[in-house]
């Protein structure tokens, strides 16, 4: 698993979440990936820890990109989608937002969410 170099950041659709820090950041994400689930979590959220295994399979098993941005870090991010609680997950497709999901969501019900979009 150590294979992974710095030279793989900019390539579509990796394995693992990436960490957004800022507005730019993720809009990149956006442009340069199809399908990008984005979950807004907090350190301290007991939902937001339960959810982490589920966002890890997810971005090693399916075709979305998944991106974590912690909301406590970026505040304005978080309110510019409407992030008012956590965890939140918005879904973007050829870089349009198009689903929004708060609270803790099941594996499958978010496999098949993403699923409607990359297939």
């Amino acid at each position: 698993m150590a294979t992974d170099t710095a030279s793989d950041a900019g390539t579509a659709s990796t394995n693992e979440p990436m960490y957004v820090d800022g507005q730019s950041q993720l809009d990149d994400i956006v442009a340069e990936n199809d399908v990008v689930l984005t979950d807004f979590y907090a350190d301290w959220c007991g939902p937001c820890q339960m959810l982490e295994p589920i966002v890890e399979t997810l971005a090693a098993e399916t075709d979305a990109t998944v991106a974590k941005v912690d909301v406590d870090a970026n505040q304005q991010l978080a309110s510019a989608y409407g992030v008012r609680g956590v965890p939140t997950l918005v879904l973007f497709a050829d870089g349009e937002q198009v689903e929004e999901i708060v609270g803790l969501q099941g594996e499958d019900q978010l496999r098949t969410l993403i699923e409607s979009y990359t297939e």
